[in-house]
């Protein structure tokens, strides 16, 4: 089996989208293609950036082409149709972000947590309860604290059960409330982050610069969606090899 056939199969097993990190992660059990070369995950992306029977939904996601209408009635549409269907489009980018971030504090050792209206969105097919180690917050602080902490994307918790890390997906909505959010829960040794696409960095450094924020905007960190895709692929591909 030529390795552009391997990838193909391997998207099939997946149900005809995968995200590259499941790519790594599930190609080699495919034993009758050989793989000659030093680097078999540059040669992955290569060939799912290339190949005519793939095309690329998300930083990351991809799908076979034959699985496009099926995938569309889902309500799974590409970068390159957002504007004929926003809402769809802005519902599965919000929760496939947080199904990545969910994954990639899983893999890190962090218990991790989603708001309860979020628990039955999909993360590509399965719903982000199944992917959050825990059904509901750890009680950290004050029962007004713990409430408003409740609504925040996704919740990275330490083993001594408090919050290591916070992420606000901010696709299209304001990030200003997120702003609020992470303002009070500024007594806590948090990592506080804004997940978007890069273009919205402007509209970050200047609401972050509020002088309402001025106690956390060195604290708060923008990170795009590209970055959190890199960061998943990467630990997958370790993950793949033994090395997390």
């Amino acid at each position: 089996m030529k390795q552009y056939e391997a990838v193909i199969a391997t998207i099939e097993r997946l149900g005809g989208i995968a995200t590259l990190g499941q790519i790594n992660h599930k190609i080699f059990q495919i034993q009758d293609c050989i793989w000659n070369t030093k680097t078999p995950y540059a040669s992955i992306r290569r060939i799912v950036q290339t190949n005519e029977n793939i095309y690329k939904l998300r930083p990351g996601l991809y799908a076979l082409t034959k699985y496009r209408n099926i995938l569309e009635k889902q309500g799974i549409f590409p970068e390159i149709t957002a504007k004929k269907h926003p809402e769809k489009y802005d519902a599965f980018s919000h929760s496939y972000y947080q199904g990545l971030l969910l994954e990639i504090g899983n893999w890190k050792g962090f218990n991790t947590c989603v708001p309860a209206q979020d628990k039955n969105r999909l993360f590509i097919d399965r719903p982000l309860k199944t992917i959050a180690s825990l059904d509901k917050l750890f009680d950290f602080s004050y029962p007004e604290l713990v409430n408003r902490a409740s609504n925040i994307d996704v919740i990275w918790f330490n083993n001594r059960k408090l919050i290591s890390s916070v992420f606000e997906v901010e696709h299209s909505t304001d990030m200003h409330n997120s702003l609020l959010k992470y303002n009070d829960l500024q007594d806590f040794y948090i990592e506080f982050y804004i997940v978007s696409n890069k273009n919205r960095i402007k509209e970050f450094s200047e609401k972050i610069n509020y002088s309402a924020f001025n106690s956390i905007k060195t604290r708060v960190r923008f990170i795009d969606y590209d970055f959190v895709s890199k960061l998943h692929t990467k630990i997958s591909e370790l993950r793949a090899i033994g090395d997390i």
